[in-house]
């Protein structure tokens, strides 16, 4: 179910370049763990938030800000596969 939340999420955030995200993941190793790393982070963060896995705020800082810039190279990966 979290998963699907996550394929959702990015879905969201990028909009209109699932086709592209797709073809990244199958055919990347590298933009594939990207995804994975993203997944894992996001999971983390879910947890902190929703009182699952107790956690100073700093942590959650941490764990977002890490988020975004796992979502930067992804969206720059993205830019260049559609150039």
């Amino acid at each position: 179910m979290q998963a699907e939340h996550l394929d959702q999420a990015l879905a969201e955030e990028f909009a209109g370049h699932g086709e592209t995200i797709h073809k990244l993941k199958v055919a990347d190793p590298h933009f594939k763990s990207l995804m994975e790393k993203n997944h894992q982070l996001w999971t983390q963060i879910q947890n902190i938030q929703n009182g699952v896995t107790p956690a100073a705020d700093v942590t959650l800082e941490t764990l977002e800000k890490q988020r975004l810039q796992l979502l930067d190279e992804i969206a720059a990966s993205v830019r260049k596969a559609e150039a």
